[in-house]
């Protein structure tokens, strides 16, 4: 039995996120007023304009079948962060912040992909109700707009679990309770209590109030909006020691943490992709701590810079305590393949994935001993249990394409007149959601010189890194408009 799409309910949907949207802006534009700021007038019609906009998705959507299929959930998830950040960049637009379009959207879909690079030049300069908005941005794009809407979406009469299985990162996802929008509410009270704990810890230690409430979010979302110019590294170390627990925390898969929370500790620390993502954090800190002592003569704060940029790196903020690029090649090299692997599955961090380079690599290594004993069957186990081929399949695929795509980005920029080594860098770090690379658009994570046009494919590298290439690869394809 055939049946068609339907695209009521995706408006009615759409209508419902952008709702959210809508109200999320309030939030910089009583900045705004508070602070007697001149871009008011920007966010009143910017907000006024999403919500109209919202309201005509809702009447689009009247009397939407309460059936949300596969093929709904795939597309409801991948455009839904095109229509946020076609929304989200009006205020920069509208308030002359970033005057050109295309600056406008690379802002607001690197914030909403918390990707974290920026095409301001001077951010410090930027008003209150801007610099929010970039943090909240982030901080909604973190933790993921659809899992935010699975906990709202039955209040409408609409279902999540469609939206939460495209949405959620990894080789697979665990529901906390049989209610998939209790599961989305367990995760955002999580964030929201992690995201308050940082902001309050900041301030203790002397970070003004609104700018520790930035750095929270962005911190969190594993996105790396800053307030200033040089990032953190004006900050203290206590500042810097804060920034860095709560990375390393926001790179564990959320379940993992909920767990925790919940008096469950042996979770966690039986959990195989946790050890894998906490070892590597550890031994590349070492290992750029090593270096750095080395390089410095056996300055102290080389551990602690060292330490955090390998988490900095690996989970995919893209905060910075140094200007890495001074450094000696072979370390930013380090910091340049620190790139690829990102944090949990499940968390906000960017990048392929531990459970997926956990399970390649126990699949090349059981691939080794069949090699050895053609007979013997070996079975490649994580966390205790057997993967089927499917499961391995998909991964190899996933790889597969991420480095296709790597290179196919790195010859769009290499032909937008970027170097080589350069151009493999942003690639990288695009499609991993980190921000910062290598060379000129090295530690500062500034892309304001960037091509117009490379600006655009980068975005789009951006949206493919966040929902883990599938969900935006599969709107190309012909079986999935097919009745």
């Amino acid at each position: 039995m055939t049946r068609t799409f339907n695209w009521k309910l995706v408006f009615k949907t759409m209508g419902v996120l952008t709702t959210l949207e809508a109200l999320f802006m309030l939030i910089p534009t009583l900045t705004a007023w508070c602070y007697h700021e001149a871009d008011l007038g920007a966010w009143i019609v910017s907000s006024a304009v999403t919500w109209l906009s919202s309201w005509w998705m809702l009447l689009a959507g009247r009397k939407a079948e309460r059936r949300v299929g596969e093929r709904e959930g795939y597309v409801i998830v991948a455009t839904i962060w095109v229509v946020y950040s076609l929304f989200g960049m009006l205020p920069y637009w509208l308030s002359g912040a970033l005057p050109a379009i295309t600056d406008a959207w690379y802002e607001t879909m690197a914030g909403f992909t918390t990707t974290g690079s920026t095409v301001f030049t001077d951010v410090a300069a930027q008003t209150h109700s801007i610099l929010l908005w970039r943090a909240l941005t982030q901080w909604v794009g973190g933790m993921g707009i659809i899992v935010l809407s699975v906990a709202i979406l039955p209040m409408f009469g609409l279902g999540g679990m469609q939206l939460y299985s495209a949405e959620v990162t990894g080789v697979s996802y665990e529901k906390l309770s049989p209610r998939i929008a209790d599961t989305a509410k367990h995760m955002w009270l999580t964030y929201i209590l992690l995201t308050v704990a940082e902001g309050i810890i900041l301030w203790m230690y002397g970070m003004g109030g609104f700018d520790a409430i930035c750095h929270s979010m962005a911190t969190i979302s594993t996105g790396g909006f800053a307030t200033h110019n040089d990032s953190v590294i004006g900050y203290s170390p206590a500042i810097q020691w804060t920034i860095m627990i709560f990375m390393l925390l926001s790179g564990i898969n959320f379940t993992q943490l909920i767990y925790l929370f919940r008096g469950k500790p042996e979770k966690l620390l039986h959990d195989e992709e946790t050890r894998w993502y906490v070892s590597a954090c550890l031994i590349a800190g070492a290992l750029l701590a090593a270096g750095l002592l080395f390089w410095t003569g056996g300055h102290l704060s080389s551990i602690r810079i060292g330490l955090f940029t390998s988490i900095a790196t690996i989970t995919s903020t893209g905060f910075v305590a140094a200007d890495y690029m001074i450094w000696p090649p072979v370390l930013w090299m380090v910091v340049f393949f620190l790139m690829f692997p990102g944090g949990a599955s499940g968390s906000t961090a960017g990048g392929m994935k531990w459970v997926r380079m956990a399970i390649f690599a126990k699949s090349a290594h059981a691939e080794i001993k069949r090699r050895i004993h053609p007979n013997a069957v070996i079975p490649v186990r994580f966390n205790g249990k057997t993967m089927s081929e499917t499961a391995t399949s998909n991964i190899v695929a996933f790889m597969f394409f991420y480095v296709i795509i790597i290179v196919l980005a790195a010859l769009c920029f290499c032909g937008c007149g970027i170097g080589f080594d350069e151009s493999l860098g942003v690639a990288v770090s695009m499609i991993g959601n980190v921000g910062v690379s290598i060379g000129q658009w090295g530690s500062s994570g500034c892309y304001a010189a960037f091509p117009a046009t490379a600006k655009w494919i980068a975005t789009f590298v951006m949206l493919i890194g966040r929902l883990e290439i599938f969900t935006v690869l599969l709107l190309f394809s012909r079986a999935l408009w097919k009745k």
